[in-house]
């Protein structure tokens, strides 16, 4: 057996009680294989049917007993006739005995490769362990069970028990199920295998092993505690993210008599001069250039190998922090395991007593790592304690990397709670709200978590866009293999188990519908519709002495809506005359960079002043009085009070002195006075004092 190749042995109960679930079973194995085919091509896989009305095996054939068990495939080569015979299992009529189901499946495996290719054998049991086991004539059941998974161990078999329980599993003998539960969790204790328990088509799907990927370090070394303390330990990856297959270019002008025609396209590239076009510039003639400004700087091989940074391979403690000070949010790339070096038990015993002070200080380390010798990135991390429970797992730890200052993204929303009173949820929509969230709360108390991870094919290889078709990976594989026999076979429709995570549970909606239509009401949406008339004319058209402030309130919203259904597609970097309020809302939305807040209120500032200064009998004031609405409302929204009221103070101010008060007039008319602290938290303005701000005072004479 290669490497890499993997023989894998199928273990499927078929007996009445698993009648309702074997739809979702075959569904998953024919899922295995067509992954397999992809990723495993030279993979064996064999099929082993218990709870049978008919008995096939070798070992019945040659010892007697085991019977009800019939060997479906042999252990061979993945192949499409594999995928036929997973669509079409036979239905069983008596009741599946799977130890004896298990001895058959180890006799097939050794009898294909013997005692070699330790950690590459396999069995996968699917059952609901509900009926009950025979008893043996050697000894107990356990005693049964002690033997066989010695003899796993010794042999290296791997085997995953996946148990069908919950709504799947019907109705079941508690003594007969706890019984057979012991005996699975005794192969758990004694030898390579794992037991996963599933109560949902959904968990069933994600439950078994689809690729075999074997555990290949990224770092084997020391970790530096201190110069004098080192602890030798491995480094493995713990997640990585599943990539989509990778689709090749298939060139058909080969010609179909060639049998040995590779259909593939090789792609090459020529480089030719600025100058002469004809002219092919050879490899030791061309530079690589980095743009700098409006020139190109040519760097050459050599001085590139000068400035990298070569840092030493090696892992090393930089100290350690309070777990809370490690945001979930600041996790990057994937997740390693650090386990002490196999084989070295004082490495082992560091490793624990590391792990468990840090477990009860509540404590995490930071590390700066290198992998690799020669590696040029350095990356830094968290070191978080992963205690174990189990006697038979040592201690280890989980590694994220950190991101560095040029990573983070730093994005400035203000705070609900600075809004005003009137733009806050009141009781009733914050009760609607936590009713919602409870509903659909993925772990219920009372109740099993729904979609945990180790049971939920990945969502992001679930929906992939491929030459304009989605396709889930279920599907794509299903529909590779309906292609490879028939060319114009179309998309399968998506399949039901999968829509239970793509798509909302609507039987828990039809349940709380009533919920759902609370927070309905409480929350409804209207249409904004598109406002015919520019904001100019909206300013223009209200009387100057009236005093409704509900006009003034449309004024405002009118020219929020029109400028975000105005913005531009590029950046704005400065007001312009064309469209000051656009430009505004842009630079006040921009969050690639927290001055552009700042930047935009006072070129705001400084239009307007220059409005009024140079305005011929008022002329702009109109235009500039827009321009105050918007600052208003940017100035609200991005919890800056404060400087709106510094130049509303300061332009009144000015008006007084070059004798423009009819400005300070029309402002008042308008009702754009002081931001309050009821409707900025930040200002430090109140009610009375922004009424009485444009309260004309008698001129006052002298005798």
């Amino acid at each position: 057996m290669a490497r890499n190749r993997e023989g894998l042995l199928l273990l499927l109960d078929v007996g009445p009680s698993m009648h309702g679930v074997l739809p979702q079973v075959e569904k998953l194995c024919s899922m295995l294989v067509q992954k397999k085919l992809i990723y495993g091509k030279n993979d064996e896989v064999g099929i082993v049917l218990f709870g049978t009305e008919d008995t096939r095996n070798e070992l019945s054939t040659q010892l007697g007993g085991y019977e009800n068990i019939v060997v479906l495939r042999d252990i061979k080569v993945v192949d499409g006739d594999l995928i036929e015979n997973l669509t079409r299992i036979p239905r069983g009529t008596v009741a599946g005995d799977f130890l004896d189901a298990i001895v058959v499946g180890m006799d097939m495996l050794i009898k294909k490769y013997g005692e070699t290719n330790k950690g590459k054998k396999r069995m996968c049991l699917i059952t609901n362990a509900l009926c009950p086991i025979k008893d043996s004539d050697a000894g107990t059941k356990e005693d049964q069970v002690g033997l066989i998974a010695m003899r796993m161990a010794a042999l290296g078999m791997k085997m995953e028990n996946i148990v069908v329980r919950g709504s799947l599993s019907g109705n079941a003998n508690q003594r007969i199920m706890n019984e057979n539960d012991l005996l699975l969790d005794l192969f758990s204790k004694k030898s390579s295998v794992k037991t996963i328990y599933v109560d949902s088509p959904t968990a069933l799907l994600g439950a078994i092993k689809t690729r075999n990927i074997s555990p290949v370090t990224i770092f084997r070394g020391d970790l530096e505690i201190s110069p004098n303390m080192k602890i030798k330990v491995w480094v493995y990856k713990k997640t990585a993210e599943e990539k989509f297959p990778t689709l090749k270019k298939y060139s058909d002008k080969a010609p179909p008599t060639d049998k040995f025609a590779t259909h593939e396209v090789k792609v090459d590239y020529e480089y030719k001069s600025v100058e002469d076009t004809s002219k092919v510039v050879p490899p030791e003639q061309r530079i690589k250039g980095y743009r700098y400004g409006p020139h190109v700087v040519p760097i050459s091989s050599a001085e590139w190998e000068a400035v990298k940074f070569k840092p030493e391979k090696s892992v090393k403690l930089l100290g350690f922090t309070d777990a809370s000070n490690i945001l979930r949010h600041y996790y990057m790339k994937d997740v390693n395991v650090l386990i002490a070096e196999p084989g070295k038990p004082r490495a082992m015993i560091a490793v624990s007593a590391l792990a468990r002070a840090m477990k009860e200080m509540n404590k995490v380390a930071i590390l700066r790592c290198v992998w690799r010798q020669g590696q040029q990135s350095v990356v830094v991390g968290v070191l978080t304690p992963n205690v174990s429970e189990k006697d038979n797992i040592p201690d280890s730890f989980f590694f994220n990397v950190l991101p560095f200052a040029e990573d983070v993204r730093e994005f400035q929303f203000p705070s609900f709670s600075n809004f005003p009173i009137s733009w806050q949820p009141n009781e009733q929509q914050q009760e609607a709200a936590d009713n919602l969230v409870k509903m659909l709360d993925l772990a219920p108390s009372d109740k099993g978590e729904t979609l945990q991870p180790e049971f939920t094919p990945n969502p992001v290889l679930e929906l992939e866009l491929i030459v304009d078709v989605v396709y889930d990976c279920q599907r794509f594989f299903h529909h590779l293999e309906l292609k490879s026999k028939h060319p114009d076979a179309p998309v399968p429709p998506l399949d039901e188990t999968l829509k239970k995570i793509t798509e909302p549970d609507l039987e828990l909606l039809a349940e709380n519908k009533s919920i759902v239509d609370a927070f309905r009401r409480q929350f409804e949406l209207k249409e904004n519709p598109k406002l015919k008339k520019s904001t100019r004319r909206l300013l223009q058209e209200k009387p100057s002495g009236s005093d409704e402030r509900n006009g003034d309130d449309n004024v405002s919203d009118a020219l929020a809506v029109n400028s975000i259904e105005s913005k531009p597609v590029t950046k704005v970097e400065k007001i312009g005359d064309l469209t000051p309020i656009q430009d505004f809302e842009a630079m006040m939305s921009r969050r690639d960079n927290p001055d552009w807040v700042g930047k935009a209120i006072e070129d705001m500032k400084k239009k307007i002043f220059n409005l009024v200064e140079n305005s011929n009998k008022g002329d702009d004031y109109s235009k500039a009085v827009e321009l105050f609405v918007a600052l208003r409302k940017g100035c609200i929204l991005e919890q800056e009070p404060k400087q709106f009221n510094e130049f509303l103070r300061r332009i009144c101010k000015f008006c007084q002195e070059k004798n423009l008060g009819s400005f300070c007039d029309l402002l008042a008319s308008k009702e754009l006075s002081l931001v309050t602290k009821s409707e900025a938290i930040d200002s430090d303005v109140t009610d009375d004092e922004a009424r009485s701000f444009f309260v004309k005072r008698e001129p006052k004479y002298e005798d």
